[in-house]
């Protein structure tokens, strides 16, 4: 087991970081505040998509946050000092950091998992919305929130929504105020699954194992995926032809020998 080590307590970092059999977690560890994305947090957010991008022994990513609330957003100390001259170049590179902080959890070479408990709103939202996949609470709010603080949705809000949910849904979120429950977002493929919170970590590790079991395929399939369904997506034609190199490279890895007959299901003597 390999994880970070700090000389400051655990509990007054921000972020906490863990590597654990291919599998790398991010904590947001900012609970008073309903872990609100400080500048500081996405800094080490960077940070650790530095090491997940430079490390091929990693095959998955969870990001999640402690205690009750998955995030809350953007440090609303960090938008009011904005909202005082929103075009001046300090307040574009607060504004900034908070959107990359997302931006490159959704980039990120390997499958990524939102482990959202209670709920996430705003930038908080973006940031779940980023992971390929999110697990919820039966009882977490999924909130546009934008509109309830008065100002616009940021950090392609609307495209995340969109791309999720559709037209009807995003603008019942962004522009009418409404809300997702957990069951609600799954229905409404905002969400992978609804599970309680004593059930969720046992059922993300069946989807980060086998991920991170062997992470050079994975990787390689995800850079397959976001070519294929982008946005934009691509044709089926020009999907055969990002799949076949890299279908050949694996066949080549597995070798010959190692077919079976008989496929996966049928019985053996």
């Amino acid at each position: 087991m390999t994880s970070d080590v700090s000389v400051e307590p655990a509990l007054e970092r921000p972020v906490l970081t863990d590597f654990t059999d291919g599998v790398a977690q991010l904590t947001l560890n900012n609970p008073r505040r309903k872990n609100a994305i400080s500048l500081e947090m996405a800094a080490l957010i960077d940070n650790f998509c530095d090491r997940v991008e430079s490390d091929p022994d990693i095959g998955a990513v969870v990001v999640r946050g402690a205690g009750a609330y998955f995030c809350s957003g953007a440090d609303t100390r960090d938008l009011a000092a904005s909202s005082s001259d929103p075009a001046s170049p300090e307040a574009v590179s607060r504004t900034s950091a908070v959107y990359g902080a997302f931006v490159r959890i959704g980039s990120l070479p390997v499958p990524t998992v939102a482990r959202v408990v209670g709920g996430a709103v705003g930038a908080g939202l973006n940031l779940a919305m980023a992971a390929d996949l999110m697990v919820v609470t039966p009882d977490a709010v999924l909130d546009s929130g934008f509109l309830a603080r008065s100002i616009h949705p940021g950090g392609g809000h609307l495209a995340l929504l969109g791309r999720a949910v559709g037209w009807s849904n995003t603008i019942a979120l962004a522009a009418c105020g409404q809300s997702f429950t957990g069951p609600e977002a799954v229905d409404h493929g905002l969400a992978y699954a609804a599970l309680p919170e004593d059930q969720i970590d046992a059922f993300i590790a069946t989807l980060t194992g086998p991920a991170a079991t062997d992470p050079e395929l994975t990787r390689r399939i995800m850079r397959s995926a976001r070519l294929e369904l982008g946005p934009p997506a691509v044709s089926w034609s020009s999907a055969l032809e990002i799949e076949r190199g890299v279908q050949m490279w694996s066949m080549s890895r597995k070798g010959q020998s190692n077919w079976s007959s008989r496929g996966p299901g049928e019985s053996r003597p």
